[in-house]
């Protein structure tokens, strides 16, 4: 009989790395296991462990991860998720590694509750992720965007995101559903929430990262018109980890 519980594989048997992580794992109720850091031990590994959720390096010795997936996608009927890791943040790397199947691009450093959060969003076993799931993975996601977490348009925009995820009707009026929502819990007015969003987009937009601005929003944002929309960014962020996610079904 198969476990309940995620069964994941970490591409790396290293005590600073893998196992340590392994170990956090598996205190958060994930059945996670380590092997060396070589693609043909890890292609065996997903062939005979059948894991639901690979985190594995970007560059392996022998092989980068992009071939690892091709191989086992080619190869076996129901493949599992991959979370493939890199140093370094490039939206060109990115996209390639996206675009080759993986469902999830992480940057060191991280923490081993993200890892979790993310783990659980992937998986195709059906686990529900919690509150506190969804406002991890949604914390990293507008940290890695740029915007300051010290400022009052962070914890609204951070809310406005967490609340549209979990209800998408409240993005068919922002201005009359969305901000009164948040404001609600923030103990201030609508118009405030707005400005601070608004103030917040600006910041990520003019002094973030434009390689990670980029891998999210692409070509969805008119250049000639400048930076997104409250609407425009809230919206494109809640889609894609809504996808992420596998929510839509669920919604």
């Amino acid at each position: 009989m198969k476990s309940d519980r995620i069964k994941v594989l970490i591409g790396d048997d290293t005590v600073g790395d893998g196992v340590k992580y392994a170990s956090m794992l598996r205190d958060m109720g994930i059945f996670a296991y380590t092997r060396r850091k070589e693609g043909r031990v890890l292609f065996e590994s997903i062939m005979n462990d059948e894991p639901d959720v690979v985190v594995v390096d970007l560059t392996l010795p022998d092989m980068d991860a992009i071939i690892l997936m091709h191989n086992i996608i080619d190869t076996v009927r129901t493949a599992p998720a991959f979370i493939i890791v890199s140093d370094i943040r490039n939206s060109f790397i990115e996209r390639q590694v996206m675009e080759s199947g993986a469902s999830y691009f992480l940057v060191r450093p991280y923490a081993g509750e993200t890892l979790c959060s993310i783990i659980k969003s992937v998986s195709k076993r059906v686990t529900g992720l919690s509150d506190t799931d969804v406002e991890i993975v949604v914390t990293d996601v507008i940290q890695k965007l740029g915007v300051p977490a010290h400022i009052k348009g962070y914890q609204y925009l951070r809310t406005a995101i967490i609340d549209a995820i979990s209800d998408r009707n409240l993005m068919e009026c922002v201005t009359k559903q969305l901000y009164p929502c948040v404001a609600k819990k923030h103990d201030t007015t609508s118009s405030r929430v707005e400005r601070a969003i608004r103030h917040a987009i600006e910041i990520a937009w003019d002094r973030g990262d434009a390689g990670t601005i980029n891998s999210f929003f692409g070509y969805n944002i008119d250049s000639m018109k400048g930076r997104p929309t409250n609407s425009e960014f809230i919206a494109l962020i809640t889609d894609r980890l809504r996808l992420q996610m596998k929510l839509s079904a669920a919604v």
